[in-house]
């Protein structure tokens, strides 16, 4: 009994637990709940990177070391409820973007990784960090988060082979096929649960899916689910995947990379500032007298965690807005990140049940995230030089399948109609500098 009070005095002198109005049993309970809603990432992110050319077995492994690596940066020096894991929209990126739209290899993608990584650290240790932010334009920062939840909703679309090529492009697939009507019906549970606010929901799509995949026949005539020999294995980390960088490719394609370069380092700024201030300010951590904004530490732990994830073989691994879950269970302090990494690190036992994990099981999730990124469309302003660069990030990624592309015509259209409008005031040092970055990367990609 003694021991167990020195414990737990510990842990609430460390994670400040009593000051921050919270309990041990809370802070364990909101862990689980963080973990439940975002657990599905461990089927997800190998989903996809597989397109990439990387084996799935692998991809789990790095899947799950970069959350526990990011997580416990948040938990034991940030001090935060805030879970992290390899990024949705980063993972997409890294397999269609990078390694099949550009035509690299997946060890010059992860370089580009660790080269934003480490720009983003830096950032975030200076007060460039909240210039750069105040003098972003926001309807491009609005246009970046709906064309992703498009390109996302895009692939998960043909993944579950709801759209097929065509002759105009892409076509509805016939609903003869029984594949094709599970994923329907996995986008609709998906919607329901969300709707009755199961916990858990993007994660019970994926096992209901799952099950439901050992009777229905795939294009094969084979069952969508292949269960494998034994449902939980010694884990077998990839070590060639420790550090796996090409630096000669990156330098030798340096123009055409460093406007992806770019991008990620953006995506994954602006992404973790609003996702670590929403689950801050739901919790009651910042957003006050005391405490206005976020820590140095926080965004610090988020850079780090990239760089980590890239030495660990992943994509930029950052921080989850499904931690907000975590913070209305009454999550306030790192404790409940500590327990779900320890959650995270247990689940690298099951690799061979994640493994049977059809893609169509997935593919439905990748949709109704990409859909409810969409949603961020209710936000347009009124005016159309605001809201016109957005639309058109979305129509051109929805219709070439290209974001490098769709955000380099949405930031110079933004442009163009500032000059237009003669708003020259508008035209700051950052957007001239993203203009340039993306002008030269049409360029070279056309070379290319």
């Amino acid at each position: 009994m003694k021991h167990d009070a020195v414990i737990r005095s510990s842990l609430d002198h460390f994670f400040q637990i009593t000051r921050r109005h919270s309990t041990i049993p809370r802070e364990i309970s909101a862990g689980l709940t963080i973990f439940g809603s975002m657990a599905y990432i461990m089927a997800v992110n190998p989903a996809v990177l597989a397109g990439a050319g990387l084996a799935r077995h692998d991809m789990i492994m790095t899947t799950i070391a970069g959350a526990v690596a990011g997580t416990l940066l948040m938990a034991l020096w940030a001090r935060l409820p805030i879970a992290l894991a390899p990024a949705m929209s980063s993972n997409v990126l890294f397999a269609q973007v990078v390694v099949q739209q550009a035509h690299v290899s997946p060890s010059t993608a992860f370089t580009v990784v660790l080269f934003s990584g480490m720009c983003f650290t830096l950032l975030s240790l200076t007060r460039l960090r909240l210039k750069i932010i105040q003098s972003f334009p926001p309807c491009i920062i609005l246009g970046i988060q709906t064309a992703i939840g498009a390109f996302i909703a895009r692939i998960g679309l043909i993944s579950a082979g709801i759209a097929v090529p065509s002759a105009g492009g892409l076509g509805f697939a016939s609903l003869s096929h029984p594949a094709v009507i599970l994923a329907l019906a996995g986008v609709m549970f998906c919607l329901l649960l969300q709707l009755l606010r199961i916990p858990a929901g993007l994660l019970v799509t994926i096992m209901v899916l799952t099950l439901a995949g050992l009777v229905v026949p795939g294009p094969d005539g084979q069952p969508l689910t292949q269960l494998p020999g034994h449902l939980i294995d010694w884990p077998h980390y990839p070590v060639n995947m420790l550090a796996p960088f090409d630096f000669h490719e990156f330098f030798q394609h340096l123009g055409l990379l460093l406007p992806i370069t770019l991008y990620i380092l953006l995506s994954d700024f602006f992404d973790a500032t609003g996702t670590m201030l929403t689950v801050t300010r739901q919790a009651g951590l910042c957003g006050t007298r005391e405490q206005p904004d976020l820590p140095p530490r926080a965004f610090a732990a988020d850079g780090a965690a990239s760089i980590i994830g890239a030495l660990l073989g992943t994509c930029t691994v950052s921080a989850y807005l499904e931690s907000l879950t975590g913070a209305e269970a009454g999550g306030r302090t790192g404790l409940s990140a500590l327990v779900v990494a320890l959650l995270f690190a247990l689940s690298c036992f099951f690799w061979p049940l994640i493994t049977a994990i059809p893609a169509l099981a997935t593919a439905p999730v990748l949709v109704f995230v990409g859909i409810i990124m969409l949603s961020n469309l209710t936000e347009l302003p009124d005016n159309l030089e605001e809201s016109f660069p957005p639309l058109c990030m979305v129509l051109l990624t929805v219709v070439t399948g290209s974001f490098m592309l769709a955000l380099a015509c949405g930031m110079l259209l933004y442009t163009a109609m500032l000059l237009i409008r003669r708003a020259f005031h508008k035209v700051t040092p950052v957007i001239i500098c993203l203009d340039i970055t993306f002008l030269c990367y049409m360029i070279l990609q056309g070379r290319f």
